[in-house]
Formats: C-alpha cells, structure tokens, sequence
C-alpha cells in the first residue's frame, strides 16, 4: 500500500493532523520525516512584509507528482505528502509540508530531501516579495540548483 497526496491549496494546514492521518493504519512505518518551509521576514538584506504565491494550476500538480514518483523509485518508501501553499503569506506563516513514511529513517530522510530539492526547482511556483523598497520577483537560487544537481545520476 502506497500512497501520494499532493495538495496546491490557499487554506493553512495542521502539521500534526497531517502526520497523524498519513501513517494511520499501516503498522510497517517505522520512520516518518517531515519539512516544514515557512515565511521569514528577512531575504536578501529587505524586509519581507508579505509574500505572495502564483502557481499554474494542473501544471503544478503534474509536476510535483512527478517528482514523488521519481522519489518512488529511488527509494523503498511508503506514503508520501506534499502541501505547498498559494497566495498572499506574512512572515511566520506556514508554506510547504512533506512528509515521507518508511519502514526506516535512512529512506525516508534521503526521499523527503529529494522531494525537497526538487520542489524548490522544478515545480512551478512564482514566489513574489514584498519589501519597504517595493515589490520583486524572486529568482531561483544558486544553492538551490547546487543541491537538486547532487540527485542527478
């Protein structure tokens, strides 16, 4: 029994709710490894006063799923689960849950960073800041691409 959600929503999320029904009911998970992506009020030296989320709805989706399949195939893992939020967000506020379950923690982590790294690059999402010198498209970042760039085989 495997399983993937993957969730584009406005709406914010409970993590520990989210965990709870992800592994429920399947007694091989020994390793469940979460990321938490949140807002923070400081990038690239400015004050981020809000940030707005675009996405390309169906786009999206394909494209995350396409990304926890390739995880699928990498590593022994049992349930997946990716939220990513749209819209405006203020510092603090919650972005990006993944969750991996597996039978052990090695799986599961290396996944979940996989998932993340590949998120952070491939999946199409306009992130849009607002700072006190006006609003400003933020551009992908070298580490960012560094770090995918590690998983190719």
């Amino acid at each position: 029994m495997t399983q993937s959600l993957i969730r584009v929503q406005e709406n914010d999320f409970d993590v520990s709710a989210e965990i709870v029904a992800l592994r429920k009911g399947d007694p091989r998970v020994g390793a469940v490894v979460t990321f938490l992506g949140t807002v923070r009020d400081l990038n690239d030296g400015s004050q981020v006063k809000e940030m707005t989320l675009e996405h390309y709805p169906g786009m999206t989706e394909k494209a995350l799923k396409e990304i926890v399949t390739q995880a699928k195939s990498r590593w022994d893992i049992y349930q997946t689960l990716v939220i990513h939020r749209v819209g405006p967000l203020l510092p603090e506020d919650q972005i990006v849950l993944v969750a991996v379950t597996s039978a052990h923690r090695g799986e599961a982590f290396a996944a979940c960073e996989f998932i993340m790294d590949y998120l952070k690059t491939a999946a199409p999402f306009w992130k849009k800041e607002e700072t006190p010198e006006g609003g400003r498209w933020v551009d992908a970042r070298v580490a960012d691409e560094t770090a995918m760039a590690r998983w190719k085989k």
